[in-house]
């Protein structure tokens, strides 16, 4: 397989660039907002922060999306591998923030949910290890969609199971997301629309 991917032509490869500008102008965007809020050291450390929440307590690969798309496309280094060192980076960085920083935290509604999480074991990590799985899976997809790079690529795919893989990773959306509305409101956090 080569490393250099023609992302032009390929539907999949758009929606996958498209996916990592929008993450990307949101990440500029709220440093940019935080640093007019605050000031701009604040403003970057809250911005870490919340990329670390996004790493951390979502189920699917946003904030480390930002880093593992970049690294797939320019040295052919499979998304997964960076994902696992991008979880080692936000875990780095926030055992960091609550031993020595935990007053930056404060600072917004979300760097204190992160807090809270991190900070209470019990249920509170169950949202750890759920949104590491689920991470996992949905960025073992992506590189399972970049790989798929012309036609012939896509029938292997197909014929190896893709059907079933398909399955599974939807199976365990639903019950990630499930479980994670149920840790959610045990915790007292309600989702708008929900």
């Amino acid at each position: 397989m080569k490393n250099k991917l023609d992302l032009s032509s390929k539907q999949t490869h758009r929606e996958s660039l498209w996916r990592f500008a929008v993450l990307m102008v949101l990440l500029v965007g709220y440093f940019g907002y935080m640093s007019w809020k605050f000031d701009a050291s604040t403003g970057a450390v809250l911005a870490v922060l919340s990329w670390s929440f996004f790493v951390l307590c979502t189920p699917v690969a946003d904030g480390g999306f930002v880093v593992a798309f970049p690294i797939r496309l320019l040295f052919g280094v499979r998304m997964m591998v960076t994902q696992i060192v991008v979880w080692f980076v936000a875990v780095g960085v926030n055992v960091v923030g609550v031993l020595v920083w935990p007053g930056s935290y404060e600072d917004t509604a979300l760097t204190r949910l992160l807090y809270s999480i991190l900070t209470t074991a019990w249920p509170n990590w169950s949202i750890l290890v759920i949104s590491l799985a689920g991470t996992m899976f949905s960025i073992w997809f992506g590189d399972e969609m970049i790989d798929v790079v012309d036609h012939s690529m896509r029938k292997k795919q197909h014929r190896h199971g893709f059907k079933h893989k398909m399955v599974m990773i939807v199976g365990f959306g639903v019950l990630t997301v499930v479980a994670y509305y149920q840790i959610l409101s045990n915790l007292g956090i309600s989702i708008p629309g929900s």
